[in-house]
């Protein structure tokens, strides 16, 4: 999957008449003698759910709002099909969907959908032709007539959605869709994102919630510290980092033990009290337990298990993707 994936786009990017749909290229923007973005490059193929992962303070959110046009870059450029940011065909070919809610609370769903869709240009039957496509996406068409305030948390981010797809956009960037929602609306709103998929529309997608990167997307690249420190499918990440070990989780109780040096000198890494390390036989195990001991550390669990995702966003960054 590796190589079609990278194949296409280097098909793509060579086609001037069938251009990616998001190509950032040595990417750079300072602030100050902060660099929140270092000389970021990457491509996405028409059709893909593409992850963008980082921990808090990483520069994801520079480079989303670059990908957006709010920054203006030090160095490097973006472009949404060719075009670049900030020019009209690429405002029409990408929707933007912030992680905080841009909805009038004051107007009913229906009227929300009207004027977001006004902002993009829309009248007449393509106007209500969009209304009754979102309404009848976000499940929300037996509360059009209802004021936003009066919807639950999930009804309102699914209507935030809508209202930034109105325009029914080629590319898409879904910034945190469901941070605050319940169990059942997250489901609706992975249901959402599925329909996109389905209808080939390419998607950009970050979130804090290491699952929902596994179900959704098909390529997941990991910033930190102003780069892309790694980039592939679920399985790729896992196999690169890990190869055939399994990763030990171990919980410590206090110490005055350096955790993260400990970690660091079997292989792995701390935060807090909590150790991850891999090994490649269970019976390894016994190893860990005992150097534990031999050190002073009170170890209060331990588990083992095949390494998923969120095992490779410690390996690689030493931190929890919550973090």
């Amino acid at each position: 999957m590796l190589g079609s994936f990278l194949s296409l786009a280097h098909c793509m990017s060579g086609d001037p008449t069938n251009p990616v749909p998001l190509r950032v290229d040595a990417v750079a923007k300072h602030f100050g003698a902060v660099t929140a973005v270092d000389g970021v490059s990457f491509e996405i193929a028409a059709g893909a759910c593409f992850g963008l992962l980082g921990p808090n303070g990483a520069g994801k959110s520079t480079l989303i709002r670059s990908i957006v046009g709010r920054v203006r870059l030090d160095s490097g450029s973006v472009s949404i099909f060719g075009h670049p940011v900030g020019s009209s065909a690429a405002r029409a070919d990408l929707g933007w969907v912030p992680q905080e809610l841009a909805v009038y609370p004051l107007l009913t769903c229906r009227e929300n959908l009207q004027a977001f869709g006004r902002y993009q240009g829309l009248h007449g039957k393509a106007l209500d032709d969009a209304i009754a496509w979102c309404l009848e996406w976000a499940a929300l068409a037996d509360r059009a007539g209802s004021p936003v305030r009066t919807l639950s948390g999930g009804m309102k981010r699914r209507l935030n959605m809508a209202a930034g797809l109105i325009h029914r956009p080629r590319l898409v960037l879904l910034d945190e869709p469901t941070v605050g929602v319940d169990p059942q609306s997250r489901n609706r709103i992975f249901e959402m994102v599925e329909a996109l998929r389905s209808q080939g529309t390419t998607i950009i997608y970050t979130t804090h919630y290491m699952e929902e990167a596994e179900r959704l997307c098909d390529w997941i690249a990991i910033i930190d510290h102003g780069q892309i420190i790694a980039q592939g499918t679920k399985e790729t990440l896992v196999a690169r980092a890990f190869g055939s070990r399994s990763s030990v989780t171990m919980h410590v109780g206090a110490t005055r033990v350096d955790l993260a040096a400990w970690a660091a000198a079997r292989g792995g890494t701390a935060q807090d009290s909590v150790v991850l390390c891999s090994v490649e036989k269970p019976a390894e195990i016994a190893g860990l337990l005992e150097a534990a001991s031999g050190d002073g550390l009170e170890v209060l669990d331990v588990t083992l298990q095949r390494p998923n995702l969120e095992s490779v966003f410690l390996q690689l960054t030493g931190k929890e993707l919550r973090a």
